[in-house]
């Protein structure tokens, strides 16, 4: 297994692309459609001495562009197989429209946020700006299931859905003695590893409620997500973005206490100014935010009060949130793991 990093100015930046090269050649995602990511891939594919035409398959863990982008180029090089989570797969082929370029969706989403009209205009116009290039050609896919096998690269890998981030967001669990040209990071004790995609990373917290808007309960399906990869206990887990992470368990238990204190800081916020909506908490959770970020501020909020709206910790009036609860057992309010003492108040 070899690790393609990529850059990517638009997202999150520094995409991972896992080339398995055995029986037959893979990828695990691709990158975003922007030409200077194109060609960072195809040198790193050069590398190896391969090229788009050489890949025979692509196992993508979500449909968001800077790790699909590119799959409908290398499909139209080589008839590569594209692999998908059935619940990403119309993002991918094509037979949905995305948010960033549904006016109509965003006009809705907004709305529901309170976003103010000068904010979405801005947030519209980047959108427009580079949506032209971000999501690539259209590729013709192949879906899967939770816990189906997809065999790529000469390769099983076990679909472990992880939806929060985005509705079909899977990790790629592998056995590395099966992987070629990889060395598990526990060595010979090694059995289970898992491609996380943006599931787990491991320098910040993958955005719940703007990634992905199509998710009911975002921020609980996210959680429990978490949860289930600090139960799996992988011995190494190979990231979307950035370097791979050593202790998958103990950065996920992080991630889902950050999520703990994010929750109380929102709850401190409507205590503190009343009634709110989700673009208000932003405001006070993250202050002014620009391009990307703009989306993402405000859904995470958006997440944290929904998920207390089915807590009944708040109620909603409008596009506003009021406090009905003002001291909740916050930690009832997201699933328990062997690490949580480990981790309490740890950043994330």
């Amino acid at each position: 297994m070899k690790r393609i990093q990529l850059g990517n100015t638009v997202f999150e930046g520094e995409n991972d692309v896992y080339l398995l090269d055995g029986e037959t050649t893979a990828l695990v995602d691709t990158g975003v459609a922007l030409p200077a990511v194109r060609e960072e891939l195809e040198a790193g594919l050069a590398e190896h001495g391969l090229a788009f035409a050489d890949v025979d398959a692509i196992a993508l863990t979500h449909w968001h562009p800077d790790h699909s982008g590119l799959a409908g180029e290398i499909q139209a090089a080589g008839d590569a197989e594209v692999y998908v989570h059935e619940a990403d797969a119309g993002l991918v082929d094509g037979s949905e429209t995305p948010l960033f370029t549904d006016p109509d969706l965003q006009r809705e989403t907004f709305n529901r946020w309170g976003m103010p009209a000068a904010d979405r205009e801005r947030l519209m116009g980047f959108f427009e700006s580079v949506s032209a290039d971000l999501g690539g050609r259209p590729a013709d896919v192949t879906t899967f299931g939770a816990g189906e096998t997809v065999a790529v690269g000469g390769v099983a890998l076990e679909a472990m859905h992880l939806p929060g981030h985005t509705a079909g967001l899977t990790g790629f669990v592998v056995d590395p003695r099966e992987v070629p040209d990889h060395d598990p990071v526990a060595g010979a004790d090694a059995t289970e590893e898992i491609f996380s995609g943006d599931a787990l990373l491991p320098r910040y917290t993958p955005n719940v409620g703007g990634a992905d808007v199509r998710v009911d309960g975002p921020l609980a399906a996210y959680a429990e997500s978490l949860a289930r990869i600090v139960e799996r206990d992988f011995d190494a887990a190979h990231p979307g973005h950035r370097e791979r992470i050593d202790e998958p368990s103990l950065r996920a238990a992080t991630i889902l206490d950050h999520h703990r204190h994010r929750t109380r800081r929102v709850i401190g916020v409507l205590a503190d100014a009343g009634p709110a909506t989700a673009w208000d908490v932003s405001a006070a959770l993250f202050g002014d935010l620009t391009e990307i970020h703009t989306l993402h501020g405000p859904g995470e909020a958006f997440a944290h009060l929904d998920h207390l709206a089915d807590a009944g910790v708040v109620e909603r009036d409008g596009t506003a949130y009021r406090l009905i609860d003002d001291d909740p057992d916050v930690d009832a309010l997201f699933p328990t793991t062997p690490l949580d003492d480990a981790v309490d108040g740890a950043s994330a």
